[in-house]
């Protein structure tokens, strides 16, 4: 369904968050209004614009996001809402990041039946042991337990 003319989102509820990292500056800013009617997604509450401003080396740039979520406003005021959109980013750093940069997963070429899930699995299963035994670094941690057979096998036996 389209949206009826006129804003898409109003002020009525705001949140505003502001933080520095990587070498960059980002403001977010939510705003949350309850589901218009035109909106026609079971189990829809609230709907949000996630607005991030991004300043890296004197240069700007806006990128707008739309959330559509079955929480409350008691439950996911915007502030809430927009750490729960960040904290996707943290998982997409800590897992699929080191998958397709450590494990070169998107030059894998097991493609057929389940040998993909499989395989998938198996490298989520390392991460979490080497996680659980205090490694950060999970590159020089498979590079360390490659030196000696035996290392592998006393991180399964001792988790």
């Amino acid at each position: 369904m389209r949206p009826p003319e006129g804003p898409a989102l109003g002020p009525d509820t705001r949140g505003q968050r502001n933080g520095l990292g990587y070498g960059r500056r980002a403001t977010r800013t939510v705003k949350v209004v309850d589901v218009p009617a035109w909106i026609d997604f079971t189990g829809a509450t609230q709907v949000a614009q996630l607005r991030r401003t991004i300043t890296r080396k004197g240069r700007q740039s806006v990128e707008i996001v739309y959330l559509i979520t079955s929480a409350d406003a008691h439950t996911a005021p915007p502030e809430v809402l927009a750490a729960w959109v960040q904290s996707h980013w943290e998982i997409e750093n800590r897992l699929h990041w080191v998958r397709d940069v450590t494990f070169d997963e998107d030059r894998s070429q097991v493609r057929t039946g389940n040998a993909p899930r499989v395989t998938a699995g198996l490298r989520n299963t390392a991460i979490t042991l080497l996680r659980l035994h205090g490694h950060h670094n999970i590159a020089a941690s498979l590079r360390h337990h490659a030196r000696d057979t035996n290392r592998p096998v006393n991180l399964l036996l001792t988790a």
